[in-house]
């Protein structure tokens, strides 16, 4: 016997929502670095209260944390870079940055195309 989820119009809409922000966060992080994620993230901000109760929830919680953490290790990046001694480390950081953010990208969108909530 196959289980199958039954998607109601609403939540279908929000899943198909929050699959676009991720393929716009992700071109905008290929493209500028992330630099132009503002926009989607304003989005997540807008479109996160009508998935309330609902796995669709914790994708918009997912991408939200997910800028804002990218943010911090850029910064610090950035203040690694400004002492010119460290600037191989801030180097490293942002690479460790960037890996990190492709990784909550992705794993974020194979969690949401298996209906699951991500890992929040």
């Amino acid at each position: 016997m196959s289980q199958e989820l039954v998607l109601d119009s609403r939540l279908e809409s929000g899943k198909t929502t929050a699959w676009w922000l991720y393929i716009i966060h992700a071109v905008s992080f290929v493209f500028s670095l992330g630099l132009f994620s503002v926009i989607p993230l304003v989005l997540n901000y807008v479109q996160r209260p009508s998935t309330e109760g609902t796995f669709v929830h914790s994708h918009h919680t997912w991408m939200i944390r997910s800028f804002w953490w990218y943010v911090v290790w850029i910064v610090v990046g950035a203040a690694l870079f400004a002492t010119f001694i460290l600037i191989p480390v801030a180097y490293l950081v942002w690479l460790g940055a960037w890996v990190w953010k492709a990784y909550r990208l992705i794993s974020g969108i194979v969690r949401l195309n298996r209906n699951e909530a991500a890992a929040i």
